[in-house]
């Protein structure tokens, strides 16, 4: 009798739209570059990505999980409600359906980077 009043629990995957998180699959930049060069790229994209819509604080979650191992990654997208499209991250949207792709370069290292010593 009481079934038909309640109500789904915050964070119930009812929906289906809970993927787990991956690493993204192993990639090559088009010239090999170094650490410093790659950081660099990050550090510009996470500047201007902002700029192209989507909410601060989604942007926010999503950088803390991109430099985040896979457990806690999974965590920061789950409480930032990020509805991951494609399990390496990206592609995501925010609960208002902004889209937020996220390069490669900013989730792993390509397989050409130079060591520098």
């Amino acid at each position: 009798m009481g079934c038909a009043g309640s109500t789904p629990t915050v964070g119930d995957a009812g929906d289906g739209n809970v993927k787990k998180i991956r690493k993204p699959k192993p990639w090559k930049h088009p010239q090999p570059i170094t650490k410093s060069q790659l950081v660099q790229m990050r550090e510009e994209f996470w500047d201007t990505a902002p700029h192209y819509g989507g909410r601060k604080e989604i942007w926010d979650a999503l950088r803390a999980a991109a430099e985040a191992d896979l457990t806690l990654a999974q965590v920061i997208v789950d409480s930032a409600a990020v509805i991951v499209q494609s399990a390496d991250l990206t592609v995501c949207y925010d609960e208002r359906g902004a889209k937020y792709e996220l390069p490669k370069y900013v989730l792993s290292e390509p397989t050409n980077l130079i060591r520098e010593s």
